[in-house]
């Protein structure tokens, strides 16, 4: 299972995306917006980046080339993404260091195509950076699940709160 941050305006593609992506195994956390995702990077230490190229803020470009340009994210790959009415410039997916590239609407199977090698090569070149660290204890990366488990969980807690905190108002 890999972890797979994807950042996409749309939420039309976060939820087609994360459906497929999820229902693969993989562990998805979304953002709307490129200055976000360069902000959660290090929470969610990624395997995979899926970035649309024309995200506001910082473009999937910039996430990318940024990605690329940090020695703590040296494993992490990147899929550039495209709207079905838009084009890539393919050059500067080139330039920005992009591992593969995908046309949206996602389709599932090209998406866990071009997923599933990207995600491979990450866990091998993991386990081969220190053979001896591999199954030891990453504080990061279990930094990044339990944050990715608070987030999954903040709903539920919030609103279990507020139910407690209207009950003792009542009363």
């Amino acid at each position: 299972m890999s972890r797979i941050l994807l950042a996409d305006a749309s939420p039309h593609a976060q939820r087609l995306g994360e459906t497929i992506l999820r229902g693969d195994g993989h562990e998805v956390v979304t953002i709307t917006d490129g200055e976000t995702a360069l902000r959660r990077l290090a929470d969610v230490d990624p395997d995979l980046v899926l970035a649309d190229v024309a995200l506001p803020g910082a473009s999937g470009y910039d996430l990318c080339r940024w990605v690329k340009s940090q020695p703590r994210h040296r494993f992490t790959k990147v899929i550039l993404t495209v709207g079905a009415t838009a084009s890539l410039d393919d050059e500067a997916a080139r330039r920005a260091g992009a591992d593969a590239t995908l046309q949206k609407p996602f389709e599932a199977s090209a998406l866990l195509e071009t997923v599933a090698p990207l995600a491979e090569f990450v866990r091998r070149d993991r386990a081969a950076a220190d053979p001896r660290t591999a199954s030891a204890v990453d504080r990061e990366r279990i930094r990044a699940a339990v944050t990715l488990a608070l987030d999954a969980a903040l709903p539920a807690i919030i609103n279990e709160v507020t139910d407690r905190v209207v009950a003792s108002l009542e009363n």
